[in-house]
């Protein structure tokens, strides 16, 4: 056997170095992989434990609001303190914390169209009303944007006087059509020309999209103050948001037994609402907001849900999943 030279044993050893440096990263790796396998079962578990808290939160939430209207379904007031009050579950490891508020005191969207026999039409009253709520935030172009809106929802293709159908967005770089149904989020109306995300931020805090075209009906018992544009939008060019806000200053502690009360001031003024705006107050709530906010180990997860108290029990009609940004 010929014996081997000085170079031929270096490259030997130069080769074992090399396959133990090889093994070393494979196993590395391997080891990286399941240390990072571990982790994502581990927040896949953690998330299944916040879902399962933020449910339970629902059914709490959902059961609050059934006795809240069990004890007087006529008048809801802000007694108590039960609007945006935390209620938390709290569980080893994990919390969950939720609010429930007025979710009627908003200009829903869908509401700028009427439902007749499954075809939505525009409905002038609403359009005039959402222009003005546009133009009370400091928002340009109102009636255009009301319009658009209302034609993004209604089910022809016909245009309103300053509004736009599918050919307003079928020749952008990215077209795209009307949706020509009631909206699902008011995330919807980015999607309508003339609404800038600026005009967006500024909408948002007073929009939402009941499931269902009718105009809002504001509860005057539970509106906050800084909620006045809401009212003065329903009286155009008659009442400003300082009078409003001063009407729901003037509400009584236990909140107005009926909603002609609510008016009196302004008829002692000379101002008559016109019945429309009349029908659009009431003191009672059907629907409701509900915010959850839940935490288990380093999992965060947000909910936001709309409750339907037409009936009771209240029930969740519908649901959105978020995570903290």
């Amino acid at each position: 056997m010929r014996p081997r030279r000085p170079g031929e044993r270096g490259a030997a050893l130069l080769t074992v170095m090399l396959l133990v440096a090889i093994i070393a990263v494979m196993a590395t790796t391997a080891l990286e992989r399941l240390r990072l396998g571990t982790r994502l079962a581990a927040n896949a578990v953690q998330l299944d434990q916040a879902r399962g808290l933020a449910l339970a939160a629902e059914a709490l939430a959902t059961g609050r609001v059934t006795d809240l209207l069990r004890r007087d379904a006529s008048r809801v007031t802000l007694l108590g303190g039960w609007s945006n009050r935390p209620y938390t579950i709290p569980i080893p490891g994990g919390v969950a914390t939720a609010r429930v508020s007025d979710g009627g005191n908003c200009f829903n969207l869908n509401g700028l169209v009427s439902d007749l026999d499954g075809t939505y039409v525009a409905d002038p009253t609403t359009i005039a009303q959402f222009a003005r709520l546009i133009r009370l935030v400091n928002i340009p172009g109102g009636e255009g944007i009301a319009a658009a809106a209302a034609d993004w929802i209604d089910s022809d293709d016909q245009a309103l006087g300053t509004g736009a159908e599918d050919s307003a967005y079928t020749g952008l770089a990215t077209p795209y059509r009307t949706a020509g149904t009631l909206m699902a989020d008011p995330s919807e109306l980015r999607a309508v020309t003339g609404v800038t995300a600026e005009a967006y931020r500024k909408l948002r805090p007073w929009i939402c999209t009941l499931p269902r075209a009718g105009r809002s009906q504001l509860n005057v018992n539970t509106l906050t103050p800084e909620q006045a544009p809401l009212v003065a939008m329903l009286l155009p060019d008659t009442l400003g948001i300082d009078r409003a806000r001063a009407l729901l200053l003037r509400r009584p502690p236990g909140g107005y037994e009926e909603v002609a009360d609510f008016w009196k001031p302004l008829a002692e003024n000379g101002i008559t609402p016109d019945p429309a705006a009349q029908q659009q107050a009431d003191v009672t709530t059907k629907w409701f907001d509900l915010r959850v906010d839940v935490t288990v180990g380093a999992s965060e997860l947000q909910e936001r849900a709309l409750i339907d108290a037409s009936t009771l029990p209240a029930r969740l009609v519908s649901r959105q999943w978020g995570e903290p940004s």
